[in-house]
């Protein structure tokens, strides 16, 4: 290995001299504690290098090594369960070998190198490899099976193969010969560059939704499998606790928490909430299918704006298993921000708010890496990304989120007043937006039913007629508003607090499936029509709500169980006896 020495340190920013020869994006050890470095700029005989670790100590003269190969991290069984830092060295190790602190120049292999897998080998000598092959497998939790794929620039026949048994992770257990004689060694783990998308066969058509269990965002805002969400939202608006939900109850196989310039008291709540959940579809740990990567604010900045790339190459890698990975990402604001302190300190240029000009190429960079494809293997995987953004002081009109709305289709826009006023998820129905809607139409009216879209159609009408009508009473009041408005004003308040408002705590609440969705709407707009035909025969509103049904309705989500779907007939027959009532009263 080439070596070079130190000239000049400005906070994570080194500049190095010694010659030619180092590439851009090429990784190094910089200094006499080998800090983990990547090669960012090359300019004649100087090239300056972002130091991932804390700079402290380091002085010119002191040596810079290159690996002579771009920032990777090492992907195998062990991921699943596991807490990493930004550029994936295990936490949990580094607290074992160097305490809670992490050590400067501390280099950990992200995964256990000593641990033996219960490994199955899927070839035999004399078949053809090609890039996606399946070669072997391990069950590496007790919800996940891990399989080893060839990886790209693989290919050629088998000629050495080990017996099925224990192996640990560097083991080489297939060897394979290409048309010229180069020998491949294949076993548990491989090197993949974190800032270069993984290859894939196609990228098909978003047509699946992702299943949450949160009624405002299943049926208001949908997004699909391999989409792309954004949740901005100010301080104390409910973004990192949605995630939280979205991580606990959607139908990914695999999650990725990201939790990315974060407070450190708020990463270390989420780190033992999630070590002490169950997955409630298998009963099992909710770890067995989770990572974390944890970078939090006090950590150094180069490192926070790599951790989104190792966290969506690992996403990426269990996308080509065939499993449909969920990466949320808390938050993308702060890695912004670390952007803008490198560009800083690099000297760039600075665009709005001192933001570096590529802001916006670099967030594409990262949803566009997004996507439901076919693998090299011939599977079906996906990457869904849900970012959270934290703009200053709620500001949607500022630089992130602003480009972030460029690259995303589903928009989950936070309002402070609804968390305040204890409406969770505080998700404000008049700025949120899904654009999957329409492709999601085929697989609702499929497997859900073909009234779902209809239904949700006419409950965002009536929530946004709500809103135009609330600003006339704003002015004048509601009591000289026509019945069939106070008609809209009550059963959009039904919609509020029945429909959209859920609480997490209530083991009934807390996750709602489609069916049930589709029920509770359907029996809310049965109400509805009932009661405008009542209206048009000059009947006041006033006796309807004098029969309480509308508090009866706002209640099923507390008292109708997931699997009590025949109650909502009682409700229906409540409904029509509630009309009847009036209707009989009026004759």
């Amino acid at each position: 290995m080439s070596q070079y020495v130190i000239k000049g340190v400005n906070g994570p920013v080194v500049t190095v001299v010694g010659g030619q020869g180092l590439a851009m994006m090429d990784m190094v050890h910089v200094g006499n504690e080998g800090l983990i470095g990547e090669v960012v700029g090359v300019s004649g005989g100087v090239t300056t290098v972002q130091v991932y670790e804390d700079t402290a100590g380091l002085a010119p003269g002191q040596p810079v090594t290159t690996t002579g190969a771009p920032m990777s991290v090492k992907l195998g069984p062990g991921l699943l369960s596991n807490i990493f830092d930004g550029i994936a060295r295990p936490l949990n190790v580094i607290q074992d070998k160097a305490g809670p602190f992490i050590t400067r120049g501390i280099n950990i292999s992200a995964l256990d190198e000593e641990k033996l897998w219960d490994t199955t080998i899927t070839v035999k000598v004399g078949d053809a490899i090609r890039p996606g092959t399946q070669y072997a497998y391990c069950q590496e939790t007790s919800l996940i099976q891990h399989r080893c794929l060839a990886p790209a620039g693989v290919e050629g026949k088998v000629t050495r193969v080990l017996p099925n048994g224990s192996y640990n992770v560097n083991e080489v257990l297939v060897e394979v010969t290409n048309l010229y004689g180069k020998v491949f060694k294949l076993c548990l783990s491989q090197d993949c560059r974190i800032r270069t998308p993984r290859p894939m066969a196609e990228r098909l058509p978003i047509s699946r939704p992702l299943i949450t269990g949160q009624r405002i965002i299943d049926t208001l805002f949908p997004i699909g499998k391999g989409g792309a969400a954004a949740i901005p939202g100010p301080f104390g608006a409910g973004k990192t606790m949605t995630q939280h939900q979205l991580a606990k109850w959607s139908d990914a196989d695999i999650i990725v928490y990201l939790g990315c310039g974060e407070r450190g008291n708020e990463m270390t709540q989420a780190l033992e909430e999630f070590s002490e959940l169950l997955d409630p579809k298998s009963h099992q740990p909710l770890m067995n299918r989770t990572i974390l990567i944890a970078n939090t604010s006090n950590m150094p900045v180069a490192a926070r704006e790599a951790s989104v790339y190792t966290g969506m190459t690992i996403a990426e890698y269990y996308r080509d298993m065939g499993y449909h990975v969920a990466l949320m990402a808390d938050s993308t604001s702060r890695w912004a921000e670390a952007l803008r302190e490198i560009s800083g300190r690099l000297e760039e240029m600075p665009a709005e708010e001192g933001f570096p000009a590529y802001l916006a190429s670099r967030l594409a960079e990262f949803y566009e890496r997004a996507g439901y494809v076919k693998t090299l293997e011939g599977k079906e995987g996906s990457v869904t990304v849900i970012g959270a953004v934290s703009p200053q002081g709620g500001d949607f009109s500022e630089p992130v989120t602003q480009n972030t709305k460029r690259y995303v289709r589903t928009f989950w826009g936070l309002d402070r007043a609804l968390a305040y006023a204890r409406h969770f998820p505080s998700i404000n129905w008049l700025t949120s937006y899904s654009e999957y809607t329409t492709d999601l139409k085929p697989w609702y009216d499929a497997n859900v039913g073909t009234d779902f879209v209809p239904c949700r159609n006419k409950i965002a009408n009536l929530l946004q007629e709500e809103a135009s009508l609330m600003e006339i009473v704003k002015l004048i009041g509601a009591d000289v508003l026509p019945e069939d408005q106070k008609l809209v004003i009550e059963t959009a308040k039904l919609i509020r607090v029945g429909f959209l408002q859920q609480n997490s705590y209530n083991p009934i609440d807390t996750y709602v499936p489609l069916d049930k969705q589709l029920k509770m709407m359907q029996v809310i707009l049965r109400l509805y029509d009932g009661a405008k035909a009542l209206i048009a025969r000059s009947i006041p509103l006033s006796q309807l709500k004098a029969t309480g049904i509308f508090e009866t309705l706002a209640k099923i989500k507390y008292e109708v169980t997931n699997d009590q779907m025949e109650k909502f007939a009682d409700y229906e027959k409540q409904v029509d006896e509630a009309l009847d009532k009036v209707d009989k009263a009026n004759r």
